[in-house]
């Protein structure tokens, strides 16, 4: 149950959910989900594991839970700038934000077109360039129709937009995006990121874990976290875990990169 819901103004109005403890140390953690999803099969597991020690901010993509498709084709700069309006709405100052697959390109794109509101940035098992994928990936999504949707995210849309098209809707969506929208990002839009920013996959993700490693050493200062798991499970995800072990071991990485201290910035000297 959210403490807090609602849609922002923006043209396409994104739902969006409050939850958690505030801190006044920590800032907002804001969650971005990932394709295919909604808040409760991203972060139904991680989302409980955190309400004691953080405030959350969960979000819902265009065309996916309970946001609508809209009338124009998906993006993730698109949708990284409905997330910055609903985050000036809310005025919620900078957050850190976790972004998990296509909610990782999201997040990266916040970073680099609103970096004023990206305190620290965690990139979830998000690629940044189609090599990056699984041998396979890109034929068998070219191939895929809406019954190769996993039942598990069929029902966690169903239940949240109560409507049986809006999860066909959400995969063409998905599909879409990826196949067409998604293009290889240039070395030095990679390297404008400026949050601290810590890349995480599975050592069996759909992420080759090569690509996991090229993508945190273009960002400066970045850090890498290679996980025992697959595609999500680290994360609680549940299409993809079916206990919280995976999460368990993820938890203390990610409080002590977020709650770690800042690098104060080095002297300079003259000469």
């Amino acid at each position: 149950m959210s403490d807090e819901y609602g849609y922002s103004s923006a043209d396409l109005p994104l739902y969006f959910e409050w939850h958690g403890t505030p801190h006044a140390s920590r800032p907002p953690l804001l969650l971005v989900h990932g394709g295919g999803s909604t808040i409760e099969s991203t972060w139904g597991r991680l989302i409980p594991a955190l309400r004691d020690s953080r405030r959350m901010l969960a979000v819902e993509l265009q065309g996916h839970g309970r946001t609508g498709p809209g009338d124009r084709p998906a993006s993730f700069e698109g949708s990284a700038d409905g997330v910055a309006t609903l985050l000036a709405e809310l005025a919620t100052g900078p957050v850190d934000v976790l972004g998990f697959s296509n909610g990782g390109q999201v997040a990266m794109q916040l970073a680099v077109r609103h970096p004023a509101a990206v305190r620290r940035l965690v990139v979830a098992s998000a690629p940044f360039r189609r090599d990056g994928m699984a041998d396979g990936f890109w034929d068998g999504l070219a191939a895929a129709t809406y019954a190769d949707l996993p039942e598990p995210y069929r029902e966690a849309d169903l239940a949240v937009s109560g409507d049986p098209a809006h999860a066909e809707l959400m995969f063409h969506l998905d599909r879409e995006l990826m196949l067409t929208g998604f293009t290889d990002w240039p070395e030095a839009l990679v390297a404008s990121i400026a949050a601290p920013t810590l890349v995480v996959a599975g050592d069996r993700d759909v992420i080759r874990v090569e690509h996991v490693v090229r993508l945190a050493s273009l960002i400066p200062g970045a850090r890498t976290l290679i996980l025992p798991g697959n595609h999500g499970d680290y994360l609680g995800e549940l299409a993809a875990a079916e206990d919280t072990g995976p999460l368990a071991r993820f938890l203390p990485f990610l409080a002590d990169f977020l709650d770690r201290p800042a690098r104060p910035a080095p002297e300079l000297t003259p000469g």
